[in-house]
């Protein structure tokens, strides 16, 4: 397999861990998101992804398209390779995963993704202080929902379900480092933050870091 990424996309870091996790060989291409404007927005990877995003992945000697979003990428490999699940068994238990997951993928990161960052900075006009408010408000706001509902969710062990990784650990990991990065106050998700020094000690999450790949500066 094939992944197209970038070291600090919290998307490829989720598909990097759910990889690793399932114990899976790949290859990397670096697409630089900041770099000449963009490499994402260059002919030869529109030609992969017309949405110029990352991740893809593509599979060896397969004549499809590359596959893009990362949580529909990570069940392709959970339906390819299901072991270790990263799903539980139980449907109810299943959409329950997927709830925490599709929270940070569809509510959180969308608002705190570089794309938008850039829009408040370059076309609005928005400072620097100005952006750094934005993104701590939206993710303290969607932290905040989910440290309610692990808090008080009796599913919730050593992480997001259980006591194994799953699709939600793949997508709470990469949202926290980023959150991290931005320097917002986590002091108000503990049960988050338990979880995601559980996921830290394993080596599939250690692989998959940002600090790890090799394109990061």
């Amino acid at each position: 397999m094939h992944l197209y990424g970038y070291f600090r996309s919290s998307a490829s870091y989720r598909v990097r861990i759910a990889l690793n996790l399932k114990q899976l060989d790949y290859d990397t291409t670096s697409i630089h998101l900041n770099r000449n404007g963009g490499e994402q927005f260059g002919a030869a990877f529109r030609a992969i992804n017309p949405a110029a995003l990352v991740p893809a992945l593509g599979a060896p000697g397969s004549e499809q398209a590359a596959l893009t979003q990362s949580l529909a990428i990570i069940e392709y490999l959970e339906e390819l390779h299901p072991e270790p699940p990263l799903l539980p068994r139980s449907p109810a238990d299943r959409a329950f995963v997927r709830s925490i997951a599709l929270a940070i993928a569809c509510d959180v990161h969308p608002l705190n993704n570089l794309r938008v960052l850039k829009y408040l900075t370059q076309t609005l006009g928005a400072g620097e202080d100005a952006k750094t408010a934005w993104y701590r408000h939206w993710v303290a706001t969607g932290l905040a929902v989910l440290e309610t509902m692990l808090a008080q969710d009796g599913r919730s062990g050593d992480f997001c379900y259980g006591d194994a990784p799953t699709l939600a650990d793949c997508c709470l990991v990469p949202q926290i480092a980023n959150a991290q990065r931005f320097e917002c106050d986590l002091s108000r998700v503990p049960t988050l933050m338990r979880i995601h020094a559980n996921c830290q000690r394993l080596d599939a999450f250690q692989r998959a870091a940002p600090g790890a790949q090799p394109d990061a500066e």
